[in-house]
């Protein structure tokens, strides 16, 4: 039956109902109507014998219990003063103890209420049975009200209020409790038995209705109270979604209450034998589901509020494994808690027969779809943890502090196969969860093969960025802290991925290389490297003595802190170069990869003091001009020009002083520096 069949038969049911009041009204006024007027007899005097018959258990009872209870408070008192400042086991047990100490004074009560007829060896009439059955279930439904509340003593109250609302509800629920007890268990039923049915039906509705405007009543005088703690609950967000839900109507509350009392009252006067006890039913079980659903939400929430620890050990070996728990954990918990929610409703349309969840899922339609449902939350929560695992691997094998320091391929291989790890093992899950909800993933694999051909003629740059990126990863041209020139920039590779590089220039610039543009790779960190000591010197130096001085620089620098980094020895080229003002000399330093920089700088620093203690004259640019005879200034036109002009100058000044100007040379210093750094020049001035 679909959900729009059960409305439609719960719509009739309503009509017929409403028949049935309407026609209960009308029998109940008809007969108060016979009683007033006279046409329905009434015994007076069977109801007085059967009101005197009573009147001496009546007394004895009551007697009885207000005496008992006089000795049971002094009792109480006692229990009161050990019960503060107890532990919880012990506060337990003595609000158990005053409660058995309670439920006795009730026992001995109702027992002593049996005592005339004992003493006088008559039996009990009904009339006196009724009355002490209504008074031994009515005491025993306020000694449940006074452990749950406790009015006069806070110390063995088991709710957490305080003691002016507690005096408050016990006031109204023992004096509802009171009056619709003794009507329905013992006025009514009198009535029914002396006078007539008519009459114990009229006391019963008047008595019911006078209960119900008290109950009007209480839930007006509290409607702001219960609307300022369901939004204090909401704040705290400690139950989570159901008490969202209860804030949600904390506004309109009162009126949901009033309407459903309503409801059960008009359904008592209607069908009491059908409806009534299906709804009151339904509001037990819909509110012990939603309790439930409470508890477990709170649980839920409080667990993922505080999070997970782990050991100092663990977090030291895997230092985002605690965060990306905390990130993965309450994911999971809020699925939880929505399918908690879900379960709370389907338990609850089920109570009310507005859908019949059960029966759908006996089916073999609902099973399957119930089990592949489960079977996908499964396979999320296996992958999740897969995940989980890997990059808590992958982030171990690339920590420095435990195991075998990380080499820069196995960083680069590691970082890529981590990213490409997430994206192949994503996609498999996201298939395996479609396979599992019933999708067809065939047409889904050839439409994105189709869509990746098309994706691959219209970006023939993405494409041929990854498959250069491939190769040069397949041939280790480059890792990660490598210092390597890429397009013509230079800088150390902060980050690859399998179609760009990654580097931090020496000016601090992040510069994001595509691969499809990488023409050649040249890396500077790659097993060794070599500084390469390129010396001007003058003309009139020996280069024998320049040589030599080279060689007991390279000495000096390798009693240094530098020298553990020196692989070989000095290679000595010789004289590579004549200048315009100096001769080129040069040497070569094999380093570790890397150190050929801070090597260099510490090789040039020493090289200057040696040829400073000796004598060489490292040269800078100059102009020697030889004037002719006879004159004491040059020309205007011999006036030195520095850039490009200046070899017109030059030409000129030949031109007019003839073979008696001499050639201009022009001495070039190397500048050593980080791999990015220019080699220099000194300009003629």
């Amino acid at each position: 039956m679909t959900i729009l069949d059960r409305i439609t038969a719960y719509t009739g049911s309503a009509v017929e109902g409403s028949a049935e009041l309407i026609g209960t009204i009308i029998r109940l006024a008809d007969h108060l109507g016979a009683v007033v007027s006279g046409a329905a007899t009434i015994s007076v005097s069977g109801l007085w014998n059967s009101v005197r018959s009573v009147l001496l258990v009546v007394t004895i009872t009551f007697a009885a219990y207000f005496m008992l209870r006089l000795a049971f408070r002094r009792f109480q008192r006692v229990l009161a003063g050990a019960a503060e400042g107890a532990g919880i086991i012990r506060h337990t047990g003595i609000i158990g103890l005053s409660a058995g100490a309670d439920l006795l004074t009730v026992l001995g009560a109702w027992v002593m209420g049996y005592l005339p007829a004992f003493y006088t060896g008559i039996q009990a009439g009904n009339s006196r049975t009724l009355f002490l059955n209504a008074f031994l279930f009515i005491e025993l439904a306020k000694v449940a009200a006074r452990i749950l509340l406790a009015p006069r003593w806070p110390a063995l109250r088991l709710g957490r209020i305080d003691d002016t609302t507690a005096a408050y509800w016990y006031f109204w629920l023992s004096r509802l409790v009171s009056a619709i007890g003794y009507t329905f268990l013992f006025v009514a039923p009198l009535l029914a038995t002396n006078v007539s049915s008519s009459a114990a039906e009229a006391v019963r509705v008047f008595v019911l209705f006078c209960a119900l405007a008290m109950a009007w009543v209480i839930i007006l005088q509290n409607r702001d109270a219960v609307r300022a703690r369901l939004g204090r609950y909401a704040e705290r967000g400690e139950a989570e979604p159901l008490v969202r839900i209860l804030s949600g109507v904390a506004t309109f509350w009162h009126i949901v209450a009033i309407g459903y009392l309503t409801l059960i009252f008009v359904l008592w006067l209607a069908n009491r034998e059908a409806a009534l006890p299906f709804v009151l039913l339904a509001t037990v079980q819909s509110l012990v589901a939603m309790a439930i659903g409470v508890a477990l939400s709170v649980v839920v929430v409080r667990v993922a509020t505080g999070g997970m620890h782990l050991p100092a050990d663990i977090k030291a070996r895997l230092p985002l494994l605690e965060q990306r728990l905390n990130a993965f954990v309450p994911n999971v918990l809020r699925v939880i808690r929505g399918l908690v929610m879900v379960t709370v409703v389907l338990a609850i349309a089920q109570i009310w027969r507005l859908a019949d969840f059960i029966g759908w899922l006996s089916s073999e339609f609902g099973q399957r779809v119930v089990t592949s449902v489960i079977a996908a939350f499964l396979i999320l929560l296996a992958g999740g943890l897969v995940h989980l695992a890997v990059q808590s691997w992958v982030e171990y094998r690339l920590n420095p502090t435990y195991g075998r320091m990380p080499s820069p391929r196995e960083r680069t291989l590691l970082g890529l196969f981590r990213n490409a790890f997430t994206i192949v093992f994503s996609i498999v899950i996201l298939l395996l969860v479609l396979t599992q909800l019933g999708v067809n993933v065939g047409p889904l694999l050839a439409g994105a093969g189709i869509i990746g051909l098309a994706v691959g003629f219209g970006s023939q740059k993405l494409v041929q960025d990854v498959i250069n990126g491939a190769f040069i990863q397949f041939e280790n041209a480059m890792n990660e802290g490598d210092m390597v020139t890429v397009g013509g920039i230079t800088g150390v590779v902060e980050r690859l991925t399998i179609r760009s590089v990654s580097l931090r220039t020496v000016d601090g610039a992040y510069h994001l290389i595509p691969f499809s543009s990488v023409e050649s790779v040249a890396n500077f960190m790659r097993n060794f490297s070599y500084h390469v000591a390129a010396i001007g010197v003058s003309y009139g130096a020996n280069i024998s003595n320049v040589k030599q001085a080279m060689r007991d620089a390279f000495e000096r620098l390798k009693e240094t802190e530098f020298g553990e980094h020196i692989i070989d020895d000095l290679e000595m080229h010789g004289v590579t170069e004549f200048a315009d003002s100096a001769v080129v000399v040069r040497a070569r330093i094999k380093t570790t990869a890397g150190q050929q920089w801070t090597l260099g700088r510490a090789y040039n620093e020493i090289l200057k003091e040696v040829f400073d203690e000796r004598g060489i004259e490292i040269p800078f640019p100059q102009v020697t001009l030889h004037l002719p005879e006879g004159k004491t200034s040059p020309p205007a036109q011999a006036t030195p020009v520095v850039g490009a002009s200046r070899t017109g100058e030059k030409s000129r000044k030949r031109n007019a002083d003839g073979p008696a100007h001499k050639r201009q040379r022009k001495s070039r210093v190397a500048q050593d520096g980080p791999a990015d750094e220019s080699q220099g020049s000194l300009e003629e001035v």
